[in-house]
């Protein structure tokens, strides 16, 4: 269970850092900085869910 959910914490990581990339490619940049912001969020918060 443990890997399934490292799996499926890093496909939604690539998934939105992919996304990020090509808004920053379609001169999109405050969107593309925002949505890494929300990258960072699903990667940070989960641990101060635990705490």
């Amino acid at each position: 269970m443990g890997l399934f959910i490292y799996v499926s914490l890093f496909s939604i990581i690539a998934y939105t850092f992919g996304l990020a990339v090509s808004l920053w490619k379609g001169k999109q940049k405050m969107s593309a900085v925002a949505v890494l912001f929300l990258t960072l969020c699903i990667v940070i918060l989960p641990f101060f869910s635990i705490l």
